[in-house]
Parts: structure tokens; C-alpha cells; sequence
């Protein structure tokens, strides 16, 4: 818990005697981005927002957007997959939950999106090898 300022000792010697202290135990030494220089950016209010959005790397999407996203890479592996067993694995994992969010909808924008045909896929797949 903090201490609290004593009566009758100014604020400024009260929080200078606490960063002197501070600093005798150490407690500033080797701190994150110490040595560095301050990133210099211009004045943001929706700093926080961008900055959240950067650490979880863009999972604030909608789940329906996040599904569509992930169709969109599971078709990408299906068609580089090493065999043909493999592409049919990635796509019917993918197929079983898009079937399962057009029984559920999702939150976010509609799905627009329909299970694959793996045949077809897989037909795509040959021909670009």
C-alpha cells in the first residue's frame, strides 16, 4: 500500500524523498526500454484502442468475420497440402464448422459462406501440381 504524505511536508519533498529512496533500493535499475528513446507519435485519443488491437492481433473480429477468415486460409492449405488425405482433413474440419455456424448463427455480419466441395477443391488442387 502506499504511503500516505505526512502533515505539514510539501508534496514535492514528499515525492522526491520517495523517488530517492526508490532509487537507492534499485528499483529503477533495469527497467523495459531503459537506455531507449521515448517512441515519438502524433496525438492519438484512440491510442489505447490501436494498441489493443496490436497485442491481440486482430482476434477483435466478429466471430463470423474470424470464421470467414479461417476458410479462407484452410482452403489455401488444402490446395498445398502434401496428399490429397491431408487437403480432405483441413477441409472437412473447416466444412464441420461452418455447417455448424449456419445452424448457429454467429455473431458479426451474416456468414456468407456455404461448405466447401472437396471434390472440387481437390480437382483445383491437381491441377495446379
Amino acid at each position: 500500500m502506499t504511503e500516505r504524505k505526512p502533515p505539514g511536508v510539501s508534496f514535492e519533498s514528499w515525492v522526491d524523498r520517495q523517488i530517492r529512496e526508490a532509487q537507492e533500493r534499485g528499483e529503477f535499475d533495469n527497467l523495459a526500454g531503459s537506455g531507449k528513446p521515448l517512441p515519438v507519435e502524433p496525438y492519438d485519443e484512440d491510442w489505447w484502442i490501436k494498441k489493443k488491437v496490436r497485442e491481440e492481433e486482430g482476434t477483435v473480429l466478429p466471430a463470423s468475420l474470424q470464421l470467414r477468415r479461417e476458410a479462407f486460409d484452410a482452403r489455401a492449405l488444402a490446395v498445398a497440402a502434401s496428399s490429397d488425405d491431408e487437403a480432405r482433413r483441413i477441409l472437412s474440419a473447416i466444412n464441420a464448422r461452418i455447417v455448424e455456424a449456419l445452424r448457429k448463427p454467429l455473431s458479426g455480419p451474416p456468414l456468407n459462406l456455404m461448405p466447401f466441395d472437396v471434390e472440387a477443391v481437390l480437382r483445383e488442387r491437381q491441377a495446379g501440381s
